[in-house]
């Protein structure tokens, strides 16, 4: 139902209905987000090449298939899936409504997981029975938990533009001089 506005003057005018035409064109303008795979593979730390190797294809592709409105099929959604080792629903476009319940506590529980066997693998002996009691025991309470594996220990990996830090710590010719005098 429109509202209607009038004149205070006793003087009928005529409705003023808001204009949608601006809704319209940003909807134009903005892609709809179809997914959040570019997203979470960055959260993940997943390197493209290693999840063109993961998924057996090239990186042109996977790089299309990243962008936020391209509307994937459902096995490719499953290979990303396999390939970041996230739940398929951490994929799929993010509402303005939290998850459901039992979706929210899987993936809580698939983190806990990651980080238990994170922990498990680099830990000292002391620490690796404790956190092999904690994986155990999150295995009892959810046992598809038993194949999740840890976080990835490296981060996004530099791109071949970027410059490491052998760059920024520069030795002088001196200094290289003096280190070969000296033997």
């Amino acid at each position: 139902m429109a509202t209607a506005e009038f004149g205070t003057f006793g003087a009928v005018s005529t409705p003023v209905v808001p204009s949608h035409s601006t809704e319209k064109t940003e909807a134009k303008e903005r892609p709809r987000q179809l997914h959040r795979v570019r997203t979470v593979r960055l959260q993940q730390g997943v390197s493209l090449r290693s999840a063109a190797r993961q998924m057996g294809s090239d990186i042109r592709s996977l790089r299309l298939q990243e962008q936020e409105s391209t509307d994937l099929r459902l096995s490719d959604l499953h290979k990303w899936q396999r390939a970041l080792d996230v739940p398929l629903s951490e994929l799929v476009e993010e509402t303005d409504e939290p998850l459901s319940r039992p979706v929210m506590e899987r993936a809580r529980m698939i983190r806990l997981m990651k980080t238990a066997a994170a922990i498990h693998e680099r830990a000292p002996i002391a620490i690796q029975r404790m956190s092999q009691m904690l994986v155990d025991q999150l295995v009892e309470v959810m046992p598809e938990l038993k194949d999740v594996s840890p976080w990835h220990q490296f981060g996004q990996r530099r791109s071949l533009d970027d410059f490491g830090r052998v760059v920024e710590r520069r030795l002088s010719e001196d200094a290289m001089y003096d280190s070969m005098d000296d033997d």
